[in-house]
This record gives structure tokens, C-alpha cells and sequence, in this order.
């Protein structure tokens, strides 16, 4: 229960606030009339919510609520309420393709007209009163909002970006470590290792005491140079923030929205970790790309009791490569069991889910 408490976006509905503001003009009760319009802030307040919480409804309930806040300004010359969705929906389409923010928009104004054109009728000298002024907001309110949306969306990606491209120049000197081992030690032990084997052969006067010696010389150097080999293999495998790096431009060119959350903890993560993790986020990704029809990836980052876990989130329909016996999912779930943790797929009002979990060994990395 308090996990999905969590979850809850908070911040939208910081606006609700506001709402006894509408409230106050049909208070105190007086007609049946505003028993009816405080029953439709009721069902507004419903809508709101759900348009919030239920993603695979949310054109339905997204008409619903842009009905409802019309019906106020058409019948009630209540603009107030409009200024609602003008801010909650525009802050959702700026995630998907511009085409619905579009309708939206067109739908909201001809709402406006309309309502503005029967104000005209009913108070033909509205339009010289100085309260006037308050409409300007309803009408700019869906451009502002939107234009903020996408402004706020791409500059958390840009320091998305950013952060993993610091993440990759710090590797940049990870992978000169490397270049320094295999080309300093790695040639000292294979030197040790071919002395080793000529000594054994020109040492001949005490075999029995230097053959012995040299042996477990030559074996220690040999697993030197291969405990070498194998830190010079882990500095090459590519790192989380390559994977993501690489991953968010595939989103970017579909016209996906990819955020991440605790990314950069995640960075920290063992190499062998990051390996398993990086292959399963790819091959989830994939499956996004090319079955889910989706306008927003998230990925979640945790490290708690005991396991490592990643979550990957898109809000498209995933009923289509929700297979248990596909390839991609077999392979991910293999990735996760080999490194004794866990794999699950599922879907819920916030689209499909991808959890996989490694569990906290004491791994090279």
C-alpha cells in the first residue's frame, strides 16, 4: 500500500487547491441549480483524478473532463475551472506526439469561442467591464503550459544526457587503466613467464629444489597475468550509462520520452552487474520499440535489502510481446537467474512493467 502511495504524482494536483474557489460562487445553497453545479466539481474532481492515475483511459477521460469544465463556461460563464485542464492536459501531451496536443487545443478554443460568443449574447457590454481582463489567462494558459512541458521534458534529458556523458568520460579513464595494465604488467608477466620457462631448462644441476620453485613461479605469474587479462576484459564491457546513452537516442529517433531515476547510484554498480542489467535493458527497450506503441519509457534504479533492481516502465500496450515463451523474454529471464536474482513482467494502469532484480554477491567488478 505505501509503495503505491509512492508512486503518486503528487505535484499535479498541488492545483486542486484552487478549487474552492469555483465552489464559493454557488455557496451558500440557495437553487437546485447549484446543487447541480456543485455536483458537477464533484464529477470534475473525479475526472481530474483519474485522468491522472488511468493512462489506458486517458483520451476518454481527458474528453470527459474538457466537457465538463465547458459545460461551466458555457452555461455558467465560468471560466475558471477551464484553466484546469488547460495546464494538467497540456503537461501530459507534451510526452506524446504533437498531433494530440493539437486536437486538444482545437477543442479547448472552439469551447472558448463558443462560450464567449453566448456571453456576448446574454451581456452584450461584458466586454467593457474591466474584470474582462481575467480571460486573457484561460486563453494563454494551454500555449504557456504547453511550451513549459516541453521545455521542462528536454531539459531533464539534456541533464539526463549530460550525466551520462560525464559518466562516459570518467570511463575514458578507466579504459586508459587499462591500456597502462595490459601494456606494463601484462608484458612483465609474460616476460616472467618465458624466463621462467628457460630457466627450468638451463637450470639443471638441482632439479629437484629449482624446478620447484620456478614452477610455482611460473604458475603465480600465469595467474597474474590472467587476473590482467580479466580486469582489462571488465574495464571494456560497456557501462550502464553507454547502454542508456545509446537507448535514449533509439527513443528519441521513435519520438519516445525516456527518463531514468537513481541512474547515476547505479553507475556504481559491479561491472558484471551493469553487463547483466545493460543486455536485459536493451533487449526490453527493443521490445518497446518495436511492439508497445509508446509515447514514454521510465527506467528506476534501486539498490535496497540486499538486491539490485532495475524497473523499466513504458505506458504503451503490451500485450503483444508479454509472451512467456519469446526470445527476448527467455533470455532477460535467464540474465537475472544466472546472477541468482529474479525476473517479472506485467501490466497495470500505468502500462507495462519489467522488473528484474540481481542479488548482491561479492562479484569481481
Amino acid at each position: 500500500m505505501l509503495k503505491k502511495v509512492k508512486q503518486i504524482d503528487w505535484a499535479s494536483y498541488i492545483w486542486l487547491i484552487y478549487l474552492p474557489y469555483t465552489l464559493i460562487e454557488y455557496l451558500p445553497v440557495k437553487t437546485a441549480k447549484d446543487i447541480f453545479w456543485i455536483s458537477m466539481v464533484g464529477f470534475f474532481t473525479l475526472t481530474y483524478i483519474l485522468v491522472n492515475e488511468v493512462v489506458k483511459y486517458r483520451m476518454i477521460t481527458i474528453t470527459f473532463e474538457l466537457l465538463i469544465t465547458g459545460a461551466f463556461a458555457y452555461f455558467s460563464f465560468n471560466f475558471y475551472l477551464i484553466i484546469f485542464p488547460a495546464w494538467q492536459v497540456a503537461f501530459i501531451l507534451a510526452r506524446y506526439p504533437r498531433r494530440y496536443y493539437r486536437i486538444f487545443a482545437t477543442s479547448y478554443y472552439l469551447i472558448i469561442a463558443v462560450s464567449f460568443f453566448r456571453l456576448q449574447m446574454v451581456y452584450p457590454n461584458i466586454w467593457q467591464q474591466n474584470d474582462m481582463l481575467g480571460m486573457i489567462f484561460p486563453l494563454v494558459s494551454p500555449i504557456i503550459a504547453y511550451s513549459y512541458a516541453l521545455s521542462l521534458y528536454k531539459q531533464r534529458q539534456l541533464n539526463q544526457t549530460n550525466r551520462r556523458l560525464e559518466a562516459i568520460i570518467r570511463r575514458g579513464e578507466r579504459e586508459r587503466i587499462a591500456r597502462d595494465l595490459h601494456d606494463t604488467l601484462g608484458q612483465s608477466f609474460s616476460m616472467i613467464t618465458i624466463k621462467t620457462e628457460l630457466a627450468k631448462k638451463l637450470l639443471a644441476k638441482k632439479p629437484e629444489r629449482v624446478a620447484a620453485e620456478l614452477a610455482d613461479i611460473e604458475n603465480t605469474s600465469r595467474q597474474n597475468l590472467k587476473m590482467v587479462r580479466e580486469i582489462v576484459n571488465d574495464l571494456h564491457k560497456q557501462s550502464l550509462s553507454e547502454v542508456l546513452l545509446e537507448q535514449s537516442k533509439n527513443l528519441s529517433a521513435a519520438k519516445i520520452i525516456f527518463f531514468s531515476k537513481g541512474e547515476e547510484q547505479a553507475g556504481k554498480w559491479p561491472t558484471i552487474v551493469q553487463e547483466r542489467f545493460g543486455a536485459a535493458i536493451v533487449e526490453s527497450i527493443s521490445n518497446v520499440l518495436r511492439h508497445a506503441r509508446a509515447h514514454e519509457v521510465q527506467l528506476i534504479f534501486s539498490d535496497e535489502n540486499q538486491l539490485y533492481q532495475v524497473e523499466v516502465i513504458d505506458d504503451g500496450k503490451g500485450s503483444k510481446f508479454n509472451s512467456e515463451n519469446s526470445n527476448g523474454i527467455k533470455g532477460m529471464r535467464a540474465r537475472m537467474f544466472e546472477g541468482k536474482g529474479s525476473f517479472k513482467i506485467y501490466h497495470d494502469k500505468r502500462g507495462t512493467h519489467v522488473l528484474m532484480t540481481q542479488a548482491k554477491v561479492n562479484e569481481h567488478d
